[in-house]
């Protein structure tokens, strides 16, 4: 089983996700790689055309795929909210600990630390931390409070971009302004039962949702019950983070 992490955001609302397994993070480093080393050939080429043969072509031949592999990494973390292509292409992204997009300095640092877990180790030291740690977290991560996550396109789960993306009363109009009258641990149970049919479809769970909508409606007031029960339980957790945050 996968191994998951809990991170609570800045409106105090705690998301479960599940860390990137091993085999992705190496394909989405592999996928990396390679961009890298085809755009470093295109770069190499233009610049000995440009320069000529010289001396200092081994300098440039062994400093320049470095320079890039650290650039391409920190641009597009930074531009695409911790995401490169390769992690793109394998559903997985960066992100802090304490919920929100990493940072130029945490991107600098994960980067910086690629030399250590990766380049000069031969990934071994990046390999064994993820396959240890807790959180799935090599040195970079541990040094920008960061680690990677998979992401999901289901019906069911409530992604953390759902959470950040709610700016305020002006921009969304809730739809169950009772749902005040739960505490944080009932939409930290919702949100769990949300993740647990998402990621185990089977009769169980799906009682197990059904008895909660049961339990919810008298407490809520609601006296017809939702034909889409978990977009009802979905729109409970966005009108609790709105209204109480």
């Amino acid at each position: 089983m996968n191994k998951t992490i809990e991170i609570t955001t800045t409106q105090n609302v705690t998301i479960e996700y599940e860390l990137a397994p091993l085999r992705e993070r190496m394909l989405a480093w592999l996928l990396d790689l390679l961009i890298v080393i085809f755009g470093y050939i295109l770069l190499y080429q233009l610049l000995g055309r440009i320069l000529g043969g010289s001396g200092d072509d081994t300098i440039t031949f062994f400093l320049l795929p470095l320079l890039i592999y650290f650039l391409y990494n920190i641009f597009f973390e930074i531009w695409n909210s911790g995401q490169t292509p390769g992690k793109m292409a394998t559903n997985i992204k960066v992100v802090r600990l304490d919920g929100k997009d990493p940072e130029w300095s945490d991107v600098m640092l994960r980067a910086l630390m690629h030399l250590v877990d990766t380049l000069f180790s031969a990934g071994v030291v990046g390999v064994l931390l993820i396959k240890t740690t807790g959180k799935s977290q090599r040195f970079g991560d541990m040094a920008a409070n960061t680690s990677v996550i998979r992401l999901f396109g289901s019906q069911f789960n409530y992604r953390l971009e759902d959470i950040l993306s709610i700016s305020s009363l002006d921009s969304y109009q809730p739809v169950y302004p009772q749902v005040r009258r739960l505490s944080e641990r009932d939409m930290i149970f919702i949100k769990n039962l949300l993740v647990r049919l998402q990621r185990y479809p089977n009769s169980a769970h799906a009682e197990a949702m059904e008895d909660l909508v049961t339990h919810l409606m008298p407490l809520l007031d609601i006296e017809q019950r939702p034909l889409d029960r978990p977009n009802f339980l979905k729109t409970l957790l966005r009108d609790y983070v709105v209204l109480t945050r």
